[in-house]
């Protein structure tokens, strides 16, 4: 064992709610939490049912409204999520351990990637709390026009299984930074470091009753939040399937804006001018294989020029064989396990069904032998397909790569170009032309040149097009979804 190594019977879990400053354990019912490493249960979590997320509501309302975190100077706060960010940074370990223990996220990457990316993400956050206060409108000479920003009160956010640190902190940050209180639902299959987040954030000085964490079910905790009338705005990130639900049912119990982060089957374009085929076979394999694939931007559909084609295949094939699966409190382990037994039959049925219309497995194509009882699936990369292959159409959340290959720069985009999903899209090539060219042409909220996934610089905004989300998280865009605006006129005339 390295010094990363832990024994996940040893770690202290934060079980329960935190509502104002404190850890809440309710009697009622629960929920068993699954190791997604080893299936075995962990812990057993309280569903907050309504009243549990109204006690957090109006916990946060009330303190959004009498702690001074909204109106005191904005560098204040500023300074309280640097704090934050600060003592984020020196749990480094624990938190890693915590977020590894029941999730897919390997110790190593938890450590070196996750918990070092939230805290990046609220100290980029927190310089923008005095950044946008609003503006003086141009208005005849005798009246004074403002638009004035204000905080909607209480942020509701639901966040995801793949990354609950950096996704709590991708919600969380831009909604203090505007001067909102947040009740966080975490997923229920990741549910705990969120919690040891949010416990951060009063050891930092941010008011208890600002950062709340309700635990539970989608269909019951989830479902309440984004009803609950003081709720101003919800922010979500999940299937597209949810986030329709979300949207309906925002709307159902009184009209708040949504930010929806959805799915996502995003294309990788490569041409046969690539610079490097090396290379660009190592950004294609980690796009897909990064996460076992349960990644929203995964870049699960690779698209090449027919000259290409064999040589990037082959490097694909090496690249698809490195990975160490293994259990994520393992320093030694590299591929991730699949959240759940469930997701992992999901992922194998769609393969099934590909391979049934058509499709040749050139690796993989099949559940990997349990580790520890684990669901883990290998590495597959799926050629021989259509636009109609079930694994080309549908969202897999798994480590599934399909191969199709074009003729010219026309083909190639009309085969980038997804019927549902737009959520990001990568371009592999050495002509700057042919790339803006992809560039303005593909339907996708982000597009990647010669590169593929994001930096920690935070400044570039992540949102989809068509079936893969509304609105942006990240860079100002987040920050200012997080504002409403009211209109000031002032007559001055005698």
């Amino acid at each position: 064992m390295t010094m990363a190594d832990f024994d996940p019977d040893s770690v202290e879990i934060p079980c329960g709610h935190f509502i104002g400053g404190k850890l809440v354990r309710e009697d009622g019912p629960t929920i068993s939490v699954r190791r997604p490493s080893d299936n075995r249960i962990y812990a057993e979590l309280p569903i907050g049912d309504a009243a549990v997320v109204d006690h957090a509501v109006q916990n946060a309302g009330k303190a959004q409204e009498t702690s001074g975190w909204a109106t005191q100077p904005p560098r204040e706060r500023a300074r309280a999520m640097k704090r934050w960010a600060d003592l984020i940074d020196a749990e480094v370990e624990s938190l890693g351990r915590l977020e590894a223990l029941g999730s897919t996220r390997p110790i190593m990457q938890a450590i070196a990637v996750d918990v070092a990316s939230t805290a990046e993400g609220l100290r980029f956050f927190a310089e923008y709390a005095d950044k946008l206060g609003g503006e003086v409108a141009a208005t005849r000479s005798d009246n004074l026009g403002l638009v004035v920003s204000e905080p909607y009160g209480v942020v509701g956010a639901i966040t995801p299984w793949n990354f609950p640190l950096s996704m709590a902190s991708w919600k969380a940050g831009p909604a203090l930074a505007a001067g909102n209180a947040i009740v966080i639902k975490p997923s229920e299959m990741t549910p705990f470091s969120t919690v040891r987040f949010a416990q951060l954030a009063i050891e930092a000085g941010i008011p208890a009753g600002i950062v709340n964490v309700v635990q539970g079910t989608g269909a019951v905790t989830g479902d309440a939040l984004v009803r609950h009338p003081l709720i101003g705005k919800i922010s979500f990130t999940g299937s597209t399937r949810t986030g329709a639900a979300i949207m309906a049912a925002s709307a159902a119990s009184g009209v708040k804006p949504v930010t929806l982060e959805l799915g996502g089957k995003s294309p990788q374009l490569v041409f046969a001018d690539a610079q490097s085929l090396a290379k660009t076979a190592e950004r294609a394999a980690a796009s897909i294989l990064g996460n076992a694939g349960q990644v929203c931007v995964a870049g699960s559909r690779l698209i090449v020029q027919r000259q290409a084609r064999d040589e990037m295949i082959e490097r694909l094939l090496d690249l698809f064989a490195a990975p160490r699966p293994g259990p994520t409190w393992s320093s030694a382990t590299t591929f991730s396990p699949i959240i759940s037994t469930p997701q992992a039959d999901r992922i194998d049925d769609i393969v099934r069904r590909s391979m049934a219309s058509g499709a040749s497995a050139l690796t993989g194509g099949r559940r990997l032998s349990a580790i520890q009882d684990g669901a883990f699936y290998e590495p597959t990369i799926l050629s021989d397909v259509s636009v109609e292959t079930p694994a080309v159409r549908e969202e897999i959340f798994g480590p599934v790569l399909t191969v199709q290959s074009f003729e010219d720069e026309e083909e190639g985009l009309a085969l980038a170009d997804h019927p549902d999903y737009g959520l990001a899209a990568g371009v592999h090539t050495a002509d700057i032309n042919k790339a803006l060219r992809a560039v303005r042409r593909l339907k996708a909220g982000t597009v990647w040149v010669n590169r593929y996934g994001r930096t920690l610089d935070f400044i570039l905004p992540t949102g989809g097009y068509k079936r893969s989300g509304v609105g942006k998280d990240l860079g100002r865009q987040a920050v200012e979804a997080n504002l409403r605006h009211k209109s000031v006129l002032i007559d001055f005339a005698a």
